[in-house]
């Protein structure tokens, strides 16, 4: 069914004062994941902590069902995180690394998944290997078919980049870990909610990702899921009493799901409202979510690319809700910042966030606005009417 534009709106507060178009960065969560962490937030302030999260029992474990739903997993392979860089941190640092092990992934890799690969490299003598864009700017399947040996520890991919609107193919790249028998890891921080996903049929090992952006949940929320399959050969980097048992003296006993990546402080009203929004999510239907959502920024890319020195950066084959630019003669900070002062969110995606990618294309930086599902064309319009001509170089 068609999303109720409207309905969205009214359910949502910010859209009554901004133009939020950096959905990318933190979304503007629904007033029903709003009220659901005031809720919590008061209950804790009436009662105490600990005492509100034994009363609120079935929304916590609620949160891992939903975020289940929302991956296509079992709720045993679900941990909850406070931020999406801890949980894919708790995913690749449990990986045991031997000199000479491999990791390939894409150039559109995020700065901190590179970073942790480069500080595996100089740690544990580990080769990284950036597998090739094809022609389109997507990671090339046949080239990391051909990259492939006995070697190769980890596939790790960054599914929808922070600094465009490629998606990469993610499925196929499933196929060909699977086939080879390498695990593989994919940062899903800015397809969790504006796509549809299914680790089944992604064929990815772990998957991790965020609350904040297009899930609309509270920040300091994550998520990380660690298939069944790979559970029992994961030791997590470090051990609390979550996900652990100390059992005698100097003996301990790993969690036998998800939940060994987890520990036990957290902020409990958060993770209410993430589950909250996730429900949100799946009651609009992520199908319907991925139609709007897609539609709204190729329209955002039309408007764009009819506007003299504006020039559109996104690559690949399918293209999402993230829109990257860059207007002739202007500095995309700079830029961005006009744009906040006259109440129309965006974001610059600068070269130290995705070295591999920019640097490559020669782009210092671009603007990057990204579209949801409660924007109106009207919203698109006006950022449009907001921008400065072009000057020359």
């Amino acid at each position: 069914m068609p999303i109720d534009v409207e309905r969205a709106r009214r359910d949502t507060a910010g859209c009554t004062t901004v133009t939020h178009l950096n959905n990318a960065g933190a979304s503007l969560p629904p007033r029903q994941v709003v009220d659901a962490v005031v809720r919590h937030l008061r209950l804790e302030e009436e009662s105490g902590g600990y005492e509100a999260a034994i009363a609120e029992t079935d929304r916590i474990e609620h949160v891992y069902d939903a975020l289940a739903g929302l991956v296509g997993a079992g709720r045993h392979e679900i941990a909850l995180q406070e931020n999406a860089t801890r949980a894919w941190d708790m995913a690749f640092h449990s990986l045991r690394w031997q000199p000479g092990d491999r990791i390939l992934t894409c150039r559109s890799e995020y700065a901190s998944n590179a970073m942790a690969y480069l500080q595996t490299a100089r740690r544990y003598g580990v080769r990284i290997e950036v597998v090739p864009d094809d022609e389109h700017g997507q990671l090339s399947v046949p080239a990391l078919r051909e990259l492939l040996d006995e070697r190769v520890k980890l596939i790790g991919i960054t599914h929808v980049p922070s600094q465009g609107g490629l998606v990469n193919p993610a499925a196929e790249i499933g196929r060909v870990a699977r086939a080879a028998g390498v695990v593989y890891l994919l940062d899903a921080c800015q397809s969790a909610g504006q796509l549809p996903l299914d680790v089944r049929e992604i064929g990815c090992d772990l998957l991790t990702a965020t609350g904040r952006k297009y899930l609309r949940g509270p920040r300091g929320t994550g998520f990380l899921y660690c298939s069944e399959r790979l559970l029992e050969s994961l030791e997590p980097p470090f051990l609390d009493l979550q996900s652990a048992v100390w059992t005698g003296p100097d003996s301990y006993r790993i969690r036998d799901d998800a939940r060994r990546f987890e520990s036990w402080e957290n902020g409990t009203a958060a993770r209410i409202g993430l589950g909250v929004a996730v429900d949100y999510a799946l009651d609009l239907g992520l199908p319907a979510i991925e139609q709007r959502v897609t539609a709204l920024a190729d329209g955002l890319r039309d408007r764009l690319r009819a506007l003299p020195g504006v020039r559109v950066q996104d690559r690949g084959v399918r293209q999402c809700g993230i829109v990257s630019f860059t207007v002739d003669g202007h500095d995309s900070p700079a830029l961005v910042q006009q744009l906040r002062a006259g109440r129309i969110n965006l974001t610059a995606s600068a070269v130290g966030q995705a070295r591999w990618d920019l640097a490559e294309r020669g782009l210092d930086s671009l603007v990057r606005a990204s579209v949801h599902y409660y924007n109106t064309e009207e919203e698109l319009d006006r950022l449009c009417a907001a921008l400065p001509a072009a000057r020359p170089a």
